[in-house]
């Protein structure tokens, strides 16, 4: 009886073994006949999706979608490209290939205890790039993205990019110092740091009422937008969250705004309580050599959610000018 069971049991595990690998034939051959990027297959207890193991052996999370122009997004604190994801359907939708990958330490990507600074972002950023074999993108940057995309084109120059657009970001500088009086004092920062340590969870609740100008008159609150905010903020490791805040307030970026020398379009809310405009995007487009200002009155910083119809159509015509 028990050999029996055991020759049933091989015949089946034979013919599971056989379909699954004529399954995956015939999901490649699909796939080189329409052109499309097979995904690999995933082996028990692995995972499934994009995934790209950089130099420190940090492993990065990316989303590729659609086929086109590159665009490639580069999210905000304490998030994932996952908060990109209205842009990335509306682009993906109208013919462009939509990249958003996870920050080191965000998301999906792994947590190190190191490297969680500026450079090293902008690295991770050109290894995705590179590994993808991209020509001709344009980088979209929001809040600590837009530091993420400015330090990578400083760093790593222009060769594979056509155009930047940065959405809410932090350059020059957030912190306020005698050459930059119009930042933020490091009591502000001070405050977000004791905030993640102390209780992140109801703190990134707390966050999501300015970061999405909910505490405004009138405005249209939504608990899903909310609860969404801290789940990711949640999947962000605590030290990475923590060391990031130091690269987001404090990191000039000054002399890497001058070295831009692609086409720019420099979008802001001019109620961002987060990221102050007259700080940031009007500093910013001075800076930048090829550079418009795009004011969006009244838009908190979280307007890639809170104004996602205006920000595609602007995207939109931006890429395509």
């Amino acid at each position: 009886m028990q050999e029996q069971s055991l020759s049933r049991r091989s015949l089946l595990t034979g013919a599971v073994a056989s379909a699954a690998g004529a399954g995956l034939a015939a999901a490649g051959s699909a796939a080189a006949a329409t052109g499309a990027r097979p995904s690999a297959p995933v082996q028990p207890g692995g995972r499934a999706g994009n995934f790209l193991t950089v130099a420190d052996g940090t492993v990065i999370h990316y989303k590729d979608w659609g086929s086109g122009q590159p665009v490639v997004f580069s999210h905000g604190w304490p998030l994932q490209g996952d908060a990109w994801e209205d842009q990335m359907f509306f682009l993906a939708s109208h013919g462009y290939r939509v990249i958003a990958h996870d920050r080191r330490g965000h998301g999906l990507s792994s947590q190190p205890w190191s490297g969680n600074d500026m450079d090293t972002y902008a690295d991770d950023l050109a290894a995705l790039i590179r590994h993808l074999g991209l020509k001709k993108a344009v980088l979209v940057g929001h809040s600590t993205g837009g530091g993420e995309v400015t330090r990578y084109l400083a760093r790593h120059g222009s060769a594979r990019v056509a155009k930047a657009v940065l959405v809410g970001a932090v350059p020059p500088q957030m912190l306020k110092s005698p050459g930059n009086p119009n930042g933020l004092p490091m009591e502000v920062f001070d405050g977000i740091r004791k905030g993640v340590l102390g209780d992140r969870a109801q703190f990134f609740m707390d966050l999501t009422l300015p970061f999405y100008g909910y505490n405004r008159p009138g405005a249209k609150l939504s608990e899903g937008v909310r609860d969404t905010f801290r789940a990711q903020g949640m999947q962000c490791g605590i030290k990475n969250a923590y060391d990031c805040i130091k690269q987001f307030s404090e990191t000039d970026f000054t002399a890497d705004l001058k070295k831009i020398d692609v086409p720019t379009l420099i979008v802001h809310g001019d109620d961002d309580q987060i990221v102050p405009i007259d700080a940031s995007a009007r500093a910013a487009a001075k800076l930048v050599k090829n550079a418009s200002l795009l004011v969006y009155e009244g838009a908190p910083h979280g307007l890639p959610t809170t104004h996602k119809q205006r920000l595609n159509q602007d995207l939109l015509a931006f890429i395509q000018v």
